[in-house]
């Protein structure tokens, strides 16, 4: 039976545990560059014990970023730094995954602590946000410009740009974020995307932006190299999309060449209201995996060792992904071996601290 210090093998990649990094903004970079915060903030999960490591929403192009202090991969120049991430992940002995994002309509927005608010277009600071339609998040927003064929084509060879980048920058795996109400996320929801073409209507025609970005990241990511996909697997809204919906395209994603769904929630509806309560994502990681046969994370609020063991004993995900309580306890994964009575590897430079095994 699996456990949480199970590895787990996708393609060529053995993950040494279940445990992941979730992806988590720092709104902490100029221009989209990494510097040393992301060098001590990344490298910290890798020392700490998890098997895999995924960088925050990384934008694939300047008007794809959250904030003006989101990660980039849209310069040739932004692979340096990201190089000595990834070899630093590498050399602790956890695998390196970056997360590719394009955050549409909820693009342009001061970094938290200054506020948080849209930053319009005619700011200093601002820019023009794209969505599939001319729809604000918020009545308060500016509405974004509706993507026309040309931009389209755009963001899809940005994606296919920012992949290449990621190769040489070193990372074993790439997440395409689709999800948390953001462009991809927009393009699939009945409720963001009012379009009349061949990228809005039916399901199938909303989901076309998302397999061809697939189809174009994987004209140059590696075979063998596992590729992940990050779904709101519900709005929480009546006629948004549903966990239904998230099987139906799950299993497209298989189809594919998609290893791993990563199952969260929401993010497109400003006004959702979401059940918030330990593990409360679980069930649509556990629907997907069984329902569409494919490898899934579950992510929201897993605190605790044996709350995440459970959930990998229980067959509802394969990985958990931890991002609040890993910023509390970047150790988590030490901790939990403890906890669960696992003798895992120490960096050496820690090995005096080791708690004896408890089981």
């Amino acid at each position: 039976m699996a456990h949480l210090f199970s590895p787990l093998k996708i393609k060529n990649i053995e993950f040494k545990n279940r445990i992941v990094v979730s992806p988590m903004c720092e709104y902490s970079s100029e221009d989209g560059f990494a510097n040393d915060w992301h060098l001590v903030h990344l490298g910290g999960f890798a020392v700490g014990g998890a098997s895999l490591v995924i960088t925050e929403a990384t934008a694939v192009s300047p008007e794809g970023r959250i904030s003006p202090g989101d990660l980039g991969i849209y310069k040739d120049e932004h692979v340096e730094k990201l190089k000595q991430i990834t070899d630093f992940i590498h050399a602790h002995g956890a695998v390196a995954g970056i997360q590719l994002a394009h955050a549409g309509r909820k693009a342009s927005h001061q970094i938290p602590w200054q506020g948080g608010k849209q930053i319009p277009s005619d700011a200093e600071g601002g820019w023009k946000t794209l969505a599939p339609s001319a729809m604000p998040f918020t009545d308060a927003e500016e509405a974004p410009d509706e993507l026309d064929k040309a931009g389209i084509e755009k963001v899809k060879a940005d994606f296919k740009v920012a992949a290449a980048r990621a190769l040489k920058a070193g990372f074993d795996v790439i997440e395409i974020h689709g999800a948390h109400g953001y462009l991809v996320n927009e393009f699939y929801s009945p409720i963001s995307n009012r379009r009349t073409d061949e990228y809005g209507g039916s399901f199938e025609n909303r989901i076309r932006l998302l397999l061809e970005i697939i189809g174009s990241v994987k004209q140059v990511w590696p075979a063998e190299n596992p590729l992940f996909v990050r779904i709101s697997a519900t709005e929480w809204t009546e006629g948004g999309w549903t966990g239904d919906d998230s099987v139906a395209l799950s299993k497209i994603l298989k189809e594919k060449g998609v290893d791993l769904v990563d199952c969260s929630s929401g993010g497109n509806v400003a006004t959702a209201k979401i059940p918030l309560k330990p593990g409360y994502q679980v069930e649509f990681a556990e629907k997907v995996r069984k329902e569409a046969d494919i490898v899934t994370g579950a992510v929201g609020l897993i605190t605790t060792p044996d709350q995440a063991d459970a959930i990998i004993q229980t067959g509802q995900a394969d990985v958990v992904l931890l991002a609040r309580e890993m910023l509390r306890d970047p150790h988590f994964a030490l901790r939990a071996a403890h906890v669960l009575g696992h003798d895992i590897k120490w960096p050496v430079q820690y090995e005096r601290a080791k708690w004896p095994t408890s089981k």
